[in-house]
């Protein structure tokens, strides 16, 4: 059996103000997620503390970016800062390969999940329920 070609990682950032957006999208293992917890560390030595990571372009998610995920969490509350996450909606169609990994290693409920970025920017919007 042969595996595909592993697709590169990309990150893009963006702001919203008071929002730091990280657009995530290809492959976050053990490889890739250093370089997504540099770009959450960065935000922070900067001062950004309310982060989001969109999480709709990431094809494949293991433990190492799951651990990614929540020592991000850990950081930003730890600076009384907030973490939020984009992952595709129910009934897309790839689905949310992060979202399935999250529920079956029983984390998802720690984090604030938002379909898009306007709903996770937004001050009058509720996270999906886990």
């Amino acid at each position: 059996m042969t595996r595909e070609p592993r697709e590169t990682l990309r990150v893009e950032r963006t702001e919203q103000t008071p929002w730091t957006i990280l657009h995530i999208q290809g492959e976050l293992d053990l490889v890739s997620s250093p370089e997504v917890r540099r770009h959450v560390h960065d935000a922070v030595a900067v001062g950004r503390r309310d982060v989001v990571l969109d999480l709709s372009g990431v094809v494949f998610c293991d433990s190492s970016g799951v651990g990614v995920l929540i020592a991000s969490r850990r950081l930003l509350r730890s600076c009384r800062g907030r973490l939020r996450l984009i992952l595709p909606a129910r009934g897309a169609v790839d689905g949310s390969h992060v979202n399935r990994v999250l529920a079956a290693l029983g984390v998802r409920r720690l984090f604030e999940v938002y379909e898009d970025v306007d709903a996770a920017t937004g001050d009058e919007t509720r996270p999906l329920s886990a």
